[in-house]
């Protein structure tokens, strides 16, 4: 005779959800109007119904443990499913919410057609959530949004990765720079400026500054901005030649030059697999190929399909 699951209480799987979103009792008691103690206990309830622990404390931090992960993507892909069951029931209207996860940059260049085509078709509405590469998909890995796009290589064994579209790496400069003319650039022709970069950290700074280390050139005096907007501000200030991804538009004063020796980054639609058969899902992902396949500028190589 097969044992009864355990029943999960909602309440329990929604505030732990919340907790990990905030990673603090305090923020996440005040979102849901508990007290701490309330929160916690709700959680360590949680914790004895699964047998599992959820998180740990170290110090002043908290993590959550590899299990307490994965209760909340089922917590949060349990909740949505209720409240749309619900509506249904009730013989509402359904709109899917999908959370998309992109950069700015992705937001400001690459996105702004599909969202808006997204919600002409009535496929549903996006909720956007700006969040950079590798943050983009661990939102994506955690349930705390349905698609990421981002730039990235190494796909997790969970998720599924669909290939969008190529950007060549390019240098942004002022049209009365001596080098604007140019049809491409070299490394070595760039090794005497001085660059505008990505902080160190991201992977666009990493991608630049490992092609530029082979050449023995070091990037450490870069001016350093946070976000394409603000680097090719800086370029269109004359502070620097700014290396940013083909995408970008750029004001009318910068010139953008490809530089072959940095190739090319993918952007990917990123999902989990268990997502990846809901219908508003696949609808996005299918959108997102549709539309950024398309002929662009001279920055973007579409691809092969």
């Amino acid at each position: 005779m097969l044992s009864t699951p355990p029943i999960l209480d909602h309440e329990q799987l929604a505030a732990f959800a919340l907790f990990c979103d905030e990673r603090n009792f305090t923020r996440a008691a005040q979102q849901l109007h508990l007290s701490q103690p309330a929160l916690f206990e709700r959680i360590r309830r949680l914790s004895e119904t699964l047998g599992v622990t959820l998180y740990r404390r170290e110090g002043r931090t908290l993590h959550i443990t590899a299990e307490g992960q994965r209760v909340a993507v089922f917590a949060r892909e349990e909740l949505r499913r209720t409240s749309h069951f619900l509506a249904q029931l009730r013989g509402e209207s359904v709109v899917q919410s999908l959370v998309l996860a992109a950069g700015e940059g992705a937001y400001l260049y690459l996105l702004p057609e599909v969202i808006t085509q997204f919600a002409t078709l009535q496929l549903g509405t996006i909720a956007p959530l700006v969040l950079g590469g590798p943050a983009a998909v661990e939102a994506v890995q955690e349930g705390r949004a349905h698609v990421a796009v981002a730039v990235i290589d190494t796909v997790p064994r969970e998720l599924a990765a669909t290939e969008l579209v190529r950007v060549q790496i390019v240098a942004a400069m002022k049209r009365t720079h001596p080098l604007a003319r140019r049809k491409s650039l070299t490394l070595a022709q760039l090794s005497s400026e001085r660059l505008v970069l990505a902080p160190p950290g991201r992977a666009h700074r990493a991608h630049v500054a490992r092609h530029f280390a082979a050449l023995g050139v070091e990037t450490d005096q870069a001016i350093e901005a946070d976000g394409w907007p603000l680097m090719l501000a800086f370029a269109s200030a004359g502070l620097g030649v700014a290396l940013v991804n083909g995408t970008c538009v750029l004001p009318q004063d910068l010139v953008a030059v490809p530089v072959p020796e940095l190739g090319t980054v993918t952007y990917r639609a990123v999902t989990r697999r268990a997502n990846k058969v809901e219908p508003p899902v696949i609808a996005l992902v299918k959108l997102l190929g549709e539309v950024l396949a398309r002929p662009r500028a001279k920055g973007v190589v579409r691809t092969a399909r």
